[in-house]
């Protein structure tokens, strides 16, 4: 059995890289809505929802970074075409539009469940390979992710 740089069997390797590419795909297609959103978000809630837009877009922007840092160290190379991304992620664009605060806020809670079910199969893989980094950077994007679903969806109550 063949091991990578980082001693992990090849081909397992390469079953979580597949993992951390949808992220990265879904990554990617979130930091274009959340410019997006950022940009037309109108009514009610603007200056709030305005600001939390660009803090979220800016940890996007470093997450990236990271997923593509790790991919590479797997020995594998990380999707970098728009096409690629939108191929692979879950989540979808979004036209450049006006929209309502809790119509953007509906949706970003969607995306954000998408992409904690899809960073759960990820763990199990990474875990069926052994590889306890990975397992550790996802877990680390679980969280951050259970916390904004949690905070959208205080937003959205009544």
């Amino acid at each position: 059995m063949s091991k990578n740089l980082v001693g992990l069997p090849v081909d397992g390797s390469k079953r979580v890289v597949e993992h951390l590419n949808k992220y990265l795909a879904n990554l990617h297609v979130l930091y274009t809505k959340l410019h997006n959103y950022h940009w037309n978000v109108e009514g009610q809630g603007f200056f709030t929802i305005h600001a939390k837009l660009e803090e979220i877009y800016d940890g996007v922007n470093e997450e990236i970074d990271a997923v593509a840092e790790r991919i590479l160290m797997l020995g594998e190379r990380p999707l970098a075409s728009l096409a690629d991304y939108l191929k692979v992620a879950d989540l979808k664009e979004a036209p450049s539009e006006g929209i309502q605060g809790k119509e953007l806020i509906e949706i970003l809670l969607a995306d954000f469940q998408a992409m904690i079910n899809s960073l759960r199969e990820g763990i199990e893989t990474a875990q069926e390979v052994g590889d306890e980094v990975t397992v550790d950077m996802m877990i680390g994007a679980l969280s951050n992710l259970e916390k904004q679903v949690w905070m959208l969806d205080a937003f959205l109550r009544k």
